[in-house]
């Protein structure tokens, strides 16, 4: 029987029990997306450290809402990063339903934006009592 679950009710904590997610922290992954790029300026990188140290400031102060972080991180990234310029752009609230390779579930709700170049895109859809999570 197919289980139909509702993003906002879903945490980080369900879907490792779900899927099996695991953490991954190595270098090494998603090394496709880190060769060729260009040197980062010294400007960039004291912003990329100022948004960093809010971040750690924030998680100080739970618990840390969407809205917050969407704010003092995922904004300044995308400003940084200059994908709110072309060839990117951005997609907000739309909706959304992931099916399982088994079909077994199904979750439904709400993508807050979807960064897009082409068939390239990156998603922002925190999920219930996490910070943020990037699908």
């Amino acid at each position: 029987m197919v289980q139909t679950l509702q993003a906002e009710n879903i945490t980080l904590e369900k879907l490792i029990s779900l899927y099996g997610l695991e953490l991954v922290d190595s270098e090494e992954f998603f090394r496709e997306w880190q060769d060729e790029l260009p040197e980062l300026t010294e400007q960039e990188k004291q912003l990329l450290d100022q948004v960093k140290a809010g971040y750690i400031n924030l998680r100080n102060y739970l618990p840390l809402l969407e809205n917050t972080v969407n704010t003092i991180v995922l904004s300044p990234l995308l400003f940084i990063g200059k994908f709110y310029l072309p060839p990117f752009h951005i997609k907000l609230e739309k909706s959304v339903e992931i099916e399982t390779i088994d079909k077994l579930s199904i979750i439904k709700g709400r993508i807050d934006f979807l960064l897009l170049n082409q068939k390239f895109w990156v998603t922002h859809c925190p999920l219930k009592n996490e910070p943020a999570f990037v699908c």
